[in-house]
């Protein structure tokens, strides 16, 4: 009944408050206005831009939930397929596999090359032949004696590679031709000069053999069989045996190198520290040596650990030694490829030959004393690396000690003799042994300006220490030398070499009956230093077809490179080179 009560309460007020307002009238009023009105500006206020709304009959949005309804619509469009941009290829060179190159110019010079390589069973054979001469004809205004010379060789040589093994074999024949021309205009009479016969030929037959395998211990092995004689009856006979043998123990590699040599031969005339030609000499040296090294690799630091044991037996006069050479190399990055610091100690007993000799004085006599060096040890350190990444450069500081240490100087002149050939007018070399210990500092810069463009510079010193008081002959104390090779363009090429050569000593002895040779009458000459410049360019017409001018000795510069024996002036060679298949 309460609640009844209750409900019948309020629908009662709310029924007269509603009549209430729609009825009820105020009526009118009359004011009165004591005070003047005076209006005044109140404060402006700024209105906020989002007021708050506190207001009852503000109609509170209605949540709507809403769904679509999808339908499938079939479409006709198609895209079109993307085509990548094409890049332009540049085509690859055209190979061949076989080049002639013919050349002449002035003092009668000559060059002919011929190679031609040709492959078998999808590359697996590999056959090449090749050809080469250079020679010239050409006086030499200082001496009354023919200078001429050529050099003839022929090489042919076959090659296999298998997947686990590559083996190969060649032949090469070579012919030399020189002559003692190291007499100066006004020496000797006509008569005398007209009696000389000054002309020396070298010949060189040899074969060689290779072997390397992949997954075997036995990893290389290489032989040399070489005769050498000349015009005069000496010969010479060679052969060589080196085999490679790597075993893996643990992380680390340990190589044994062993090495068989043999050297011997004879000469048919004496020396001509000798006045009377007493008859001939021979010489027989063997050499039997292992080389075990452990390389170790950690990181930035390579280190070669080893040693040379050598058996050396010199066979005509029944004397043998055994040597110890250390082996030990070391490199270490300090700041990857930008400085790398390097190192070692080595030594080893070097093999010298008749056919060694002439290749680097093609003037010596048909009569020397043929001996192994004794390298004792050769002790290096250097650094090298790149500068910046187009610039590299190496320096280097070495100290090396030899026993027997092979030098030339000038023969004699030796009036008594009656040989064959004319090699004892003081006009043919000699090799003289001395101990000698040499301090030296070799420094080389290399810099790629661009890929056409190339610069390089090395300089040499050195301070020579010889047990016999005697200078070291024929050895320069200063060396030096600047490369360079430009591609213009496509078809345009340009290269030049320039070297200089330091001071160099040697001696001019005359020959005495019943004396010496450290009796005879002799004086110490000094050759001056020389500077020679060359330059080659070429003109290619396209892939196959070119040409070619050489220019040598540019400075016209008749230096001695060895004592008497003066060069040729300015020469001018011009050619032509084909490309082709055969």
């Amino acid at each position: 009944m309460k609640r009844i009560s209750y409900i019948f309460s309020i629908i009662f007020l709310s029924l007269w408050g509603a009549h209430a307002q729609e009825t009820d009238d105020i009526g009118t009023e009359t004011v009165t206005v004591v005070k003047p009105y005076s209006p005044t500006v109140s404060d402006a206020f700024k209105i906020k831009s989002s007021p708050n709304l506190n207001d009852s009959i503000v109609l509170q949005k209605k949540k709507i939930d809403y769904s679509i309804f999808s339908v499938p619509v079939a479409s006709t469009f198609t895209p079109a397929k993307g085509k990548a941009s094409k890049v332009k290829r540049t085509p690859p060179p055209t190979l061949y596999n076989s080049y002639a190159s013919v050349g002449l110019g002035n003092y009668n010079n000559a060059l002919v090359d011929l190679y031609t390589s040709r492959e078998f069973n999808r590359g697996e054979d590999l056959l090449d032949f090749g050809l080469s001469h250079h020679s010239s004809r050409g006086a030499i205004e200082t001496t009354p004696l023919d200078a001429d010379f050529y050099q003839t060789k022929l090489d042919v040589s076959y090659a296999k590679k298998d997947r686990d093994m590559d083996w190969g074999a060649s032949v090469g024949l070579q012919h030399q031709l020189y002559n003692w021309y190291g007499i100066e205009n006004g020496t000797f009479d006509d008569a005398t000069v007209a009696s000389i016969d000054e002309t020396q030929n070298y010949f060189n037959a040899q074969a060689k053999a290779h072997l390397n395998l992949e997954d075997s211990f036995f990893k290389k092995g290489n032989i040399l069989l070489r005769r050498f004689w000349d015009a005069t009856d000496s010969g010479e006979n060679r052969v060589v045996i080196q085999p490679s043998i790597e075993l893996p123990i643990t992380e680390e590699l340990v190589t044994i190198n062993a090495n068989v040599d043999y050297v011997g031969g004879s000469f048919e005339n004496a020396s001509l520290n000798n006045t009377v030609n007493s008859g001939g000499m021979d010489y027989g040296q063997f050499q039997v040596g292992i080389n075990p090294s452990l390389l170790v690799l950690r990181d930035d630091l390579t280190i070669n650990l080893g040693a040379n044991f050598v058996y050396g037996m010199d066979i005509e006069n029944s004397d043998s030694n055994f040597y110890i050479y250390p082996a030990v190399t070391a490199s270490y990055r300090l700041l990857d490829e930008n400085v790398i610091a390097y190192g070692g100690i080595e030594g080893q007993l070097e093999q010298n030959s008749y056919f060694d000799f002439v290749q680097e004085n093609p003037y010596v006599s048909p009569t020397l004393d043929i001996q192994p060096t004794d390298k004792q040890y050769e002790g290096y350190v250097g650094i090298k690396g790149q500068l910046v990444s187009n610039v590299g450069y190496n320096i280097k500081g070495a100290y090396t000690a030899e026993n027997r240490k092979p030098l030339f100087f000038l023969n004699p002149q030796n009036l008594f003799r009656m040989d064959e050939k004319g090699y004892f007018y003081g006009n043919s070399f000699q090799v003289f042994y001395d101990d000698v210990k040499t301090l030296g500092i070799f420094g080389e810069l290399n810099i790629d300006i661009n890929r056409n463009f190339t610069l390089g510079v090395n300089a040499e010193f050195y301070d020579y220490d010889t047990e016999t008081d005697n200078p070291a002959w024929n050895l320069p104390s200063i060396k030096g030398s600047l490369f360079m090779d430009y591609q213009i363009n496509k078809q345009w090429y340009l290269g030049a070499n320039l070297f200089y050569v330091g001071d160099r000593d040697d001696l001019v002895a005359q020959a005495i009956e019943n004396a010496t040779p450290s009796e005879f009458p002799a004086a110490i000459v000094t050759l001056d230093g020389f500077f020679d410049a060359n330059v080659h360019a070429g003109y290619r017409f396209n892939d196959q077809l070119s040409v070619f001018l050489k220019a040598s000795n540019i400075a016209n510069n008749n230096y001695q490179r060895w004592a008497n024996f003066r060069v040729q002036g300015f020469q001018a060679l011009a050619g032509v080179t084909y490309k082709f298949d055969f």
